[in-house]
């Protein structure tokens, strides 16, 4: 009698099958409809192929397209599969490299033989996608060794193939994915049954980008053809409907449209701030200045340039050189010939962050457990050398100013600092007009410290959010093994915009390693030194990124306090020009920024000009209003304007112009 496995079911049932059988085999036993429906299984936790034997008695939960978050990771892989495939079969000769998943779609990257992919070959090559997931192809999952792929890849010609099998272990069972009979990748996998599980109308190619083998510029350039893929079409069409909104509200194009800061090659990843893209920065600044007052902070400023050692004892050297811009101390040859530098010189670098600076401060003078809890916050510049290629106008920057701050405090202040900190944050998103979610990333597996400080750390953090009463499924609670720094997990806030989209914007993180490696201590009541604990907390983030963020939140319109103008004054005939002047100067008298708008132009023309610049409010004025003491009010987006007198006008606005702290 054959061995029988028992496979235990979610609902707390049993089945026993016999050895050899495979998930597939449960499924079908349980009945045609979830035979047919099956995309793949958990088995013990983990994701696998329905077609995989069991190695013995185990917990087995099937997937289906209602198990969302599995079901689009298996379809967006095995699109990347059937894109390449369909490119070989289109453009013979082409070489494949990877081809992962992403938070939306995939991509794949590729050699081709004659000349670079443009988004011209996309139709042809969606079509052939479309003929390989109607042929309903199995996808069969076999077992090679390390030269077998190599081999296999030299005899197809697959040159960067073959350069990866080359590295992978050799003592390991490698896996290789069949499309059919006739096409294969290498892949761990899991993959769905066949191509037909894919629906051919929830997937569309998007665009072509260059991109470096294995992402070092020094390597070859490869095609890369992104495309966004679901589970069917209403998912695919509700995704391009949100890409269509977020393109109207690239901060890109709103911030040129506005005159609000512009980017150039002479300063890669640096943002040119224009008059009125300022204004919103300095209101930014204020407010976040008051915020943190309020809650005790006390506000410093560090160099920008620090020598190497430093770095190098905070682990910062050894961990994010590749990030640093690095300067030598010393004077540059100012002679025509010889090189710049000599090469002997100490290095200095550009601050990526400050943290380690504000140990320094917290080490200037002794310390008591009396003077703990210190909160010292910056509005630091910092500077990170990201590849040219992953700079994004405001998102991702080179430059750049932290709203940065750091509390140094005893292990029993740990926990309340935490939730203060917490219960401020709620009141700066929630005054920005976002939700959010709330995460606790955990240790990574390369980090400083020890299991027992990561412990407490971790659950310093979670006692934390609990007292705040955010380990809540209202505030999207979560866990996230492995994502944690180096040195410490942190909290970290998600917000969710107009559109869905959700930003990683603020954090707090809980640190014993920096204090310790930069030898940071303070008298205890016992009159012994003691390590602080060092917790690492912005809200913004940084500024730049900051603002894009709240630019697409509100495509434009923002609040009339952020607003950089936030009224014009506008006349209809030149005879109204003196009334407009004193509406313009009591306006501004009350505090409004506002500017005027005398050209001998249609009001329609003005109205129109004033409105793609996201003014907030208009104030129309002509010889009627003039005579009455009045003015037309236009609020940007209402469909009809509102005649009041001027007094009233003033009051209406200086009470939106008011940040929402001091109203």
């Amino acid at each position: 009698m054959s061995e029988m496995l028992k496979i235990s079911l979610p609902d707390g049932s049993v089945r026993e099958m016999p050895a050899g059988s495979t998930p597939a085999d449960v499924a079908a036993a349980i009945g045609p409809g979830l035979a047919k429906a099956a995309l793949a299984a958990r088995i013990d936790g983990e994701l696998t192929d329905l077609s995989r034997p069991f190695a013995g008695d185990c917990a087995l939960a099937l997937v289906t397209a209602r198990d969302e978050g599995d079901a689009l990771d298996l379809a967006r892989h095995d699109f990347a599969h059937v894109l390449a495939e369909a490119v070989q079969a289109l453009f013979p000769g082409t070489q494949i490299t990877f081809g992962p998943s992403t938070d939306d779609g995939f991509y794949y990257d590729f050699a081709p033989r004659d000349r670079p992919f443009t988004e011209e070959d996309l139709p042809a090559i969606e079509a052939e996608m479309r003929r390989i997931i109607q042929a309903d192809k199995p996808l069969r999952r076999e077992v090679w060794s390390r030269e077998q792929l190599i081999s296999r890849w030299k005899q197809q010609g697959e040159s960067f193939k073959a350069e990866w099998a080359a590295e992978l272990p050799g003592d390991e069972d490698l896996s290789v994915y069949w499309s059919g009979d006739d096409w294969l990748d290498m892949c761990r996998g899991p993959h769905l049954p066949s191509t037909g599980k894919l629906d051919p109308a929830a997937f569309k190619l998007t665009r072509v980008s260059g991109a470096y083998w294995r992402g070092d510029q020094k390597n070859a350039m490869l095609s890369r053809i992104y495309g966004t893929g679901w589970l069917n079409r209403k998912q695919l069409d509700a995704h391009l409907v949100r890409l269509e909104e977020a393109a109207k509200r690239d901060h890109r194009k709103l911030g040129q449209e506005m005159d609000l800061f512009h980017l150039q090659a002479e300063a890669h990843g640096s943002v040119f701030w224009h008059p009125q893209g300022y204004v919103i920065y300095r209101e930014l600044e204020d407010y976040i200045r008051r915020a943190v007052q309020s809650a005790g902070c006390k506000e410093v400023k560090t160099p920008q340039v620090m020598d190497a050692r430093q770095w190098e004892q905070s682990g910062h050297w050894g961990k994010y050189r590749a990030n640093m811009f690095v300067i030598p101390d010393e004077v540059p040859n100012t002679e025509d010939d010889g090189p710049v530098i000599s090469g002997d010189a100490e290095w200095m670098a550009l601050k990526p962050m400050n943290c380690p600076a504000h140990v320094l401060i917290f080490r200037q003078g002794i310390k008591s457990y009396r003077d703990l809890p210190l909160r010292i916050v910056e509005n630091g510049c910092c500077h990170r050398n990201e590849p040219h290629g992953a700079l994004h106008g405001l998102m991702r920057v080179r430059q750049f100013t932290q709203d940065d701050g750091h509390i140094f405090c005893r292990e029993d202040q740990i926990v309340g600092e935490v939730r203060n900190f917490c219960e401020l944050a709620d009141r700066v998103y929630r005054d920005f007009g976002f939700t959010y979610a709330v995460k606790l990333a955990l240790r990574p597996d390369q980090r400083f410290g020890s299991d027992a400080d990561w412990d407490k750390a971790e659950q310093e953090l979670r006692q934390a959010v609990i007292d705040a009463g955010l380990a809540t499924e209202e505030y999207g609670w979560e866990e996230l093994p492995g994502e944690g720094a180096f040195y410490a997990p942190k909290l970290e806030w998600h917000l969710t915009d107009a559109i869905g989209r959700t930003w990683q914007v603020g954090t707090i993180q809980s640190d014993r390693v920096l204090p310790e490696r930069l030898d940071a201590s303070y008298i205890g009541e016992d009159g012994e030194k003691h390590r602080p604990v060092m917790l690492h907390r912005a809200i913004f983030g940084s500024y730049e990124r900051f603002i894009g963020i709240l630019i697409e939140h509100y495509a434009g319109k923002l609040p009339v306090w952020l607003a950089p103008t936030q009224a014009v004054v506008a006349t209809i005939v030149s005879d109204a020009d003196g009334y407009a002047a004193t509406v313009a100067d009591q306006l501004g008298a009350a505090g409004i920024r506002v500017e005027s708008d005398l050209r001998n132009e249609k009001i329609n023309y003005k109205v129109r000009e004033h409105s793609l610049k996201k003014v907030p409010h208009l104030l129309v004025v002509g010889k009627r209003e003039a005579e009455e003491g009045t003015v037309a009010l236009r609020t940007l987006g209402a469909e009809h304007q509102k005649v009041m007198p001027l007094a009233e006008a003033i009051a209406l606005l200086k009470s939106e112009a008011n940040p929402p702290d001091l109203r």
